[in-house]
């Protein structure tokens, strides 16, 4: 394949970045050339460029894929597109498309791409012969018709593009003075991703050997730190990231300015993108994810006034294309390197929701001019746009969080406003809610919008947004608020009639479920099915203080509920939570779910084990163990730690024959991170989970569980410590604990 490293290639492959040019990169740092004091903020008063979206495309051996790509560009009504081209495309799929291309209004990104052996080999002559031919040929074919030719591609990664310092510059060279000669626009050096570092050094030597580029290129990928808007973690870990504030505003604001002090103005982002395996390490919903992070992601740049264009990677990809070519595949070499070609056919091809984000975002934004960010950089965004006579606003939350609408606009604003989704469609009710998927606000532009003031935290609720059904509906009256999932307004009133407090059926010796801290029981539902409540009934003094300033456990029922369901991990599906305002008992709330159905426990099943048995319900021990192995591993890799991981919050329903189907119950403990779960709190859960299940039992599941990590383990002594700990902790509060000397207290009082 074109561009992947051979197997007889040197596993030692020099970087770029050599030592002078690192030093040369230090000077600049040390000058103050990092510092951008507000930069995470966007400034108004620019005009986002008309054509500011683009996309990356390339061809499939079927020419009918041409008349495909062709008509689904116009479809989105984009402006521009970047297309890869090196040594085996000049008589391919790839040059047919391209002159198909050209034969249009589109502009063309002509992008160059050695493979990565003739990279690798720049320092002989004739690989710099062969180079120069390709310049050659290919400005004298194509260089009157395209907008700009991008030399070199992801320099930064040796690995994948095959450069060292002497080859990378002399690549550089070389094209540069042909694609200059003939006075055609050029563009580079393309570093990918956030390296001010590459950006100061290369620019700095290219200016000294008046080689600069007309366009600065750099892929500005944030995938890695998961939501756009977020500070980056990656530079000096998550306690600086707040500090520090560099977001994706601010990073094209740092690198358009490092190239502009050079002499380059223009800052383009050839090729980015959010990949749904890594969306899926996480969430759920990936498609959906990915459609949500490329609208927030490409409005943020335009409202940087930074970048003058924006491109989306691969427009058709099984792993991150606007477009799924329905094969499944991802070639050896990464896409953002060399997008090669379509491996699906035309007939798999489907059209997936980030399309719609795009064709929205570009019929929104583009050719508007910005006013400015009415929020920002506080887990909630509000930008505002002009264009023509319309004024644009883009609101939403970061990831699992949902704002009322009314707590920022005022209901005559509301009532006067056109609302659309991110995808572009309408509303059939009002929205009442801003989330994590854009959401599109527009008036006449004589309207004038103020936002009500905000001081404090914003109240934010937690809501699974992409759920398939039902809808979030906020309550707050007679003291009382909360949230109920409903299909419709009228749905919603009929659940708070019957499930309010002031309303609910009261639990029963035949209906309670259990009773102790928190009562729980079961009452009939709307339909005729039975649901859960739970309520707080009793609290010590030492946890009412402890828990003063925290949500209420109804409240905390809720969240976890939400943040599972948006992690795929099963769980009793919440429908409402209700809590007295202002409650210093803290026990005035209410949580609702539905029951589970299910067969067993997980505490049955290993107290089965724990007491001999070689099987339970018809499945052997070996495979429970592994079973919940698998379960709980997935469980901590999408970042849950759940924290009272007993084996009655486990329950598990048969399904098949032997397979087990677990879900979570009394959730309200469990906390919840943007990464996996770190491996001592991983231990802590498995350590609950296993206090009742014997050594032998706990050897094998403990074992698995260590060797299906990425990174696999042994159950050592370092991992077995935690578990007598805990036992031992156990052991203790039993005998000498508060409900130990209760059972004394009671046993003297019973011989009295």
């Amino acid at each position: 394949m074109t561009g992947q490293p051979q197997s007889n290639t040197p596993k030692k492959i020099n970087a770029v970045m050599n030592g002078s040019l690192l030093l040369t990169a230090l000077k600049y740092v040390a000058k103050g050339g990092l510092s951008l004091r507000g930069g995470h903020i966007p400034q108004p008063g620019h005009t986002v460029p008309d054509d500011f979206a683009g996309v990356g495309v390339t061809a499939s051996a079927d020419p009918a894929v041409d008349d495909f790509i062709i008509n689904k560009l116009a479809e989105l009504n984009i402006r521009n597109v970047r297309i890869d081209y090196s040594y085996d495309d000049e008589h391919g799929p790839v040059a047919r498309l391209l002159e198909r291309l050209l034969d249009t209004d589109l502009q063309v990104m002509l992008h160059l791409v050695q493979p990565f052996e003739a990279a690798y080999a720049m320092k002989n002559p004739e690989a710099q012969q062969r180079w120069q031919d390709f310049v050659v040929a290919t400005c004298n074919r194509f260089g009157d018709k395209v907008h700009a030719i991008e030399v070199c591609s992801t320099i930064n990664r040796r690995r994948w593009a095959g450069y060292d310092t002497e080859g990378f510059f002399t690549a550089w060279q070389i094209a540069h003075d042909e694609i200059k000669t003939r006075q055609i626009t050029l563009a580079g050096p393309n570093i990918s991703d956030f390296e001010p570092f590459y950006t100061m050094a290369v620019f700095d030597r290219l200016r000294k050997a008046e080689q600069l580029p007309d366009i600065h290129t750099n892929n500005l990928f944030c995938e890695r730190v998961t939501e756009p808007e977020r500070f980056d973690h990656r530079i000096l870990g998550f306690k600086w990231a707040t500090r520090l504030k560099v977001n994706l505003v601010k990073k094209a604001q740092m690198l358009q300015r490092i190239a502009a002090k050079q002499g380059v103005l223009d800052l383009v982002s050839p090729a980015a993108f959010w990949t749904l395996p890594r969306i899926e390490r996480l969430l759920v919903n990936s498609e959906e994810k990915q459609a949500d992070y490329l609208s927030r992601y490409m409005v943020l740049l335009a409202a940087s006034g930074a970048m003058r264009q924006a491109f989306w990677g691969p427009f058709l990809c099984w792993r991150e294309g606007l477009i799924d070519d329905g094969s499944g595949r991802y070639p050896k070499l990464e896409r953002i390197t060399h997008y090669q070609s379509i491996l699906g056919q035309l007939e798999n091809f489907r059209v997936r929701p980030a399309f719609a984000a795009m064709k929205q975002f570009i019929a929104q934004i583009p050719g508007s001019v910005y006013l400015g960010a009415l929020l920002t950089s506080n887990n909630v965004e509000v930008h505002a746009f002009i264009k023509d006579d319309r004024l644009i606003h883009v609101a939403w939350t970061i990831n699992g969080k949902a704002l009322k609408l009314a707590e920022l606009y005022h209901d005559e604003d509301m009532q006067r406003a056109a609302f659309e989704s991110r995808d572009g469609d309408t509303f059939e009710e009002m929205p009442l809610f801003i989330n994590e998927s854009p959401l599109f606000l527009s008036w006449s532009s004589q309207v004038s919008i103020n936002l009500k003031s905000v001081s404090g935290a914003l109240p934010l609720e937690s809501i699974y947004a992409h759920r398939s059904e039902g809808h979030y509906y906020p309550h707050n009256k007679d003291g009382w608020k909360g949230m109920i999932v409903a299909d419709s307004a009228e749905h919603a009133a009929q659940l708070v009639a019957k499930f309010h407090p002031d309303n609910l059926a009261q639990a029963t010796e035949l209906n309670t479920l259990r009773k102790a801290r928190n009562i729980i029981w079961t009452v009939m539902g709307l339909d005729g099915n039975t649901v859960v409540a739970k309520k707080p009934i009793k609290m010590h003094p030492h946890k009412r203080l402890l828990d003063k300033f925290k949500p209420c456990k109804a409240r905390r029922s809720w969240i976890a509920g939400a943040e599972l369901s948006r992690r795929g991990i099963p769980t009793a599906q919440p429908i409402a939570y209700f809590e007295k305002q202002n409650d210093p008992s803290l026990l005035q709330n209410l949580f609702i779910c539905e029951q589970v159905d299910h067969d067993f426990s997980a505490r049955e099943m290993i107290v089965a084990f724990h007491d001999g048995a070689d099987a339970y319900e018809g499945i052997k021990a070996d495979s429970a163990y592994r079973q919940l192995s698998a379960f709980l591993l997935n469980m901590h890799e999408h970042g849950v730690f759940f924290r009272d991981l007993a084996g009655g919050n486990i329950l598990i329903k048969k399904v098949g024959g032997d397979t087990l189907q677990f879900t979570l119950i009394d959730i309200n403990r469990a906390r919840f991170y943007n990464h996996s779960t770190p491996l001592n709190q991983r231990i802590s859960d498995l350590t609950r989970i296993c206090h009742k299940l014997h050594w032998q039992g706990r050897e094998f599941l403990v074992e698995h569980y260590l060797q299906s990590m990425l990174k696999r383990k042994h159950f050592t002594l370092r991992y077995r410590v935690p578990f007598y700990l805990y036992d031992f902790k156990v052991n203790f509060k039993r005998r000498y604990g508060r409900k130990a000397i209760k059972r004394l207290w009671r046993k003297l009082n019973n011989k009295d």
